[in-house]
């Protein structure tokens, strides 16, 4: 089967700090899940949703999820390659069945078991709730590795997922899933890596490294203007976790 990312999560010890930061930042929707210290994240219907998770003993940080049809498959793929499972396989009855594994270089990457019956191209059922997004949301639509090896880093992804990763001069890669599901993304090296993270389409980039850093977070890099249409940046949240942004203007 195919492997899309499909989920993207951030953890921290206050979630609910965290949950106001994000709605006032992107105007995401916020819903508690009863029972656990976990809120899910509605952005708005495009791209993918996310959630919010509590932590005390580790160290905040963003990451993905990728969906399989087999998850006890691809652990036992991921470690017979120099990966290893942090979490084993979890279920969460009525939300979702999965499990962490850290890649080569130590990045903490979620795998998720895919809903019974659902075919390459079909969208999952948004996790969060049946109402209509919010078309003032910020869509979640990329991914991004930063790796210490950039090429070990795409050959790892490629061969337990399947992924198409075409490679630029800088040795930088961009993902094709190869599905339309998800969302894509890219995996590199270099500074200020090693990092996995999820980037935010929004209107200003600017601006919302701005508005982060009134709200409590921090900017970590940006503006940068990758090229005439195309503006990036990060920022660290309240927790520490990483989040990109971009502005990608029309050609």
């Amino acid at each position: 089967m195919a492997h899309p990312v499909v989920h993207f999560e951030v953890s921290g010890p206050d979630v609910r700090r965290l949950a106001d930061f994000y709605a006032s930042l992107f105007g995401w929707r916020m819903q508690p899940v009863p029972g656990i210290d976990y809120t899910l994240i509605d952005t708005g219907g495009t791209g993918i949703n996310g959630g919010i998770e509590k932590v005390t003993d580790a160290r905040p940080a963003t990451t993905f999820y990728i969906e399989t049809d087999d998850l006890q498959s691809a652990l036992d793929k991921i470690n017979l390659v120099g990966g290893k499972t942090i979490t084993p396989i979890t279920e969460l009855p009525g939300m979702a069945t999965y499990a962490i594994f850290e890649d080569l270089d130590g990045l903490a990457v979620g795998v998720v078991l895919a809903h019974a019956g659902a075919t390459p191209d079909q969208q999952q059922p948004a996790p969060v709730s049946a109402a209509a997004g919010n078309a003032d949301a910020v869509p979640v639509n990329h991914f991004e590795l930063l790796a210490t090896d950039a090429k070990r880093s795409q050959q790892f992804y490629a061969e337990i997922f399947g992924w198409q990763v075409t490679t630029a001069d800088t040795g930088s890669g961009m993902v094709d899933t190869r599905t339309g599901r998800g969302i894509h993304g890219s995996i590199g090296a270099g500074e200020p890596g090693p990092w996995v993270t999820v980037y935010a389409h929004v209107g200003d980039v600017a601006a919302v490294l701005a508005k982060a850093t009134e709200l409590g977070g921090s900017r970590v890099h940006g503006p940068v203007a990758v090229d005439d249409h195309l503006q990036t940046g990060a920022l660290r949240d309240p927790a520490g976790n990483i989040v990109g942004v971009y502005h990608h203007a029309p050609h």
